[in-house]
């Protein structure tokens, strides 16, 4: 059996949907209630290869919220993915998955230090950041797109936003040895793991996001916005293409203009139908069929018994293993979402 652990995009957006959860004494509280609120199994259901095999899973909502890190509460945040993980095992879970920021206040605030949740000793090879498969899926979602717009990556610059973080470093990494890109452009935060990437991938221009944004016909981001940065549409190539990896995923409405084409980055279609709620709950075109890579990584590793923390650390993520988790995927019925 696996599982998944996830989170809601907003305190607004948790307040709309406890009671379609299970946990209608949730819907009127504010922040405070919800920092304090324990994680929640939530749904129940079972997912079928394409070769026919059955699987069960279950899904976690942790009751974190994003307001959390920009309130500063950091330790809400913290107990939050722990008391999620612990749960997890207690319900005897073989892998899960830690969806959206579940997988970032790991990494960022070094949870491996903390494996001893009350009475719960985290056994860490049965979790997954989900993110070899996100990572892999995005990369098949530049090569796909771009042939469908008329982009030739051959003659093409592309911009990763995000540059240095786990998927947008493998991303690059993809980049520099299946794709022969004329330009990639580098832009995070932090000067020295830019240099440290460009050093590793031998290539790649490190600019600022003010600077790249106009020279890159595809746009690859997986980074939040920084506040009070303003795009100007007009200074974007047309055509261009975004990927969008974020969650949530909301820059079709940053970047609204015919010639701007913004895909939902990092997500996958089932050719099978999946009765569960969640998807639905965080507005999946087709709930029953759509779903986060970073879940269906999970799924992938029940389906091939690979009871392992298959992605985890800052920066590990190689070539070879994206190629390994995309060949499971297509091989159990997963394509990339392709369609705007």
């Amino acid at each position: 059996m696996f599982g998944l652990i996830g989170h809601l995009s907003s305190l607004e957006h948790a307040q709309s949907v406890a009671e379609t959860l299970g946990y209608a004494e949730f819907s009127n509280q504010g922040l405070d209630f919800w920092c304090s609120a324990p994680p929640q199994l939530v749904d129940s259901f079972h997912v079928t290869s394409i070769t026919g095999q059955v699987i069960e899973g279950r899904y976690i909502e942790s009751c974190f919220l994003p307001e959390m890190l920009i309130n500063r509460r950091i330790k809400s945040a913290i107990r939050k993915v722990l008391n999620a993980m612990a749960l997890a095992q207690k319900s005897d879970l073989n892998i899960t998955a830690l969806g959206g920021f579940s997988s970032v206040i790991f990494e960022e605030f070094n949870l491996k230090d903390n494996n001893q949740v009350r009475n719960v000793e985290l056994d860490f090879n049965r979790f997954t950041t989900g993110n070899t498969h996100t990572a892999y899926i995005i990369c098949r979602q530049i090569e796909q797109v771009s042939a469908q717009l008329g982009i030739d990556l051959a003659s093409s610059t592309v911009a990763v936003c995000g540059a240095t973080g786990d998927i947008g470093s493998a991303v690059c990494r993809w980049l520099e040895k299946k794709n022969d890109v004329k330009e990639l452009l580098l832009v995070a935060r932090n000067r020295e793991r830019l240099d440290n990437l460009q050093a590793e991938l031998g290539r790649g221009k490190i600019l600022s996001l003010e600077e790249a944004l106009p020279e890159a016909d595809v746009i690859v981001w997986v980074t939040s916005m920084p506040k009070g940065v303003e795009i100007s549409l007009e200074t974007l190539k047309k055509p261009c293409l975004i990927i969008d990896g974020g969650y949530p995923k909301n820059l079709d409405s940053k970047f609204n203009h015919s010639d701007i084409y913004v895909l939902k980055g990092g997500v996958v279609e089932h050719s099978l139908d999946i009765d569960w709620k969640i998807m639905d709950i965080v507005s999946m075109d087709i709930p029953s069929r759509q779903m986060f890579a970073c879940f269906a990584e999970a799924i992938l590793l029940e389906f091939e018994q690979w009871h392992t923390n298959f992605s985890w650390g800052r920066n590990l993520i190689t070539v070879d293993k994206m190629q390994l988790i995309g060949e499971a995927s297509i091989k159990h019925g997963f394509s990339p979402l392709v369609s705007f």
